[in-house]
């Protein structure tokens, strides 16, 4: 994983190169870390850590970030006080052609089925 740059703020994310599937997909498997990936990839932009209300404490919510982060499916940054998270959709596209847009579909199609959201 590559190791952080510049200020003691600056989270660790994998390299383009060091991105594995079976890690996508583990973090992809969690139906939580999935409402994530799909609100990120409605809005196609950075979105705030608080703009996301999932039904579990703030350290589990955290740790669900840290598994998108670290398998290399989103980005974190922070902005002032704000951590922003970002899909990393050109680099799984690049990597993984098809996956995040079938991924997406079917948890759309699933969504639906299921009279969730």
């Amino acid at each position: 994983m590559a190791a952080p740059t510049g200020s003691s703020r600056d989270l660790p994310h994998p390299q383009r190169a060091e991105i594995r599937l079976e890690a996508v997909l583990h973090a992809l498997s969690d139906p939580l870390r999935l409402q994530v990936v799909r609100e990120l990839a409605a809005d196609g932009d950075e979105l705030s850590c608080s703009h996301f209300d999932l039904p579990v404490t703030k350290s589990t919510t955290t740790h669900h970030f840290r598994v998108l982060r670290e398998a290399g499916v989103i980005r974190q940054i922070y902005r002032g006080t704000a951590k922003m998270n970002g899909l990393r959709r050109d680099d799984l596209d690049g990597l993984f052609p098809g996956l995040l847009d079938s991924v997406l579909a079917a948890a759309a199609r699933q969504a639906v089925r299921l009279g969730s959201r």
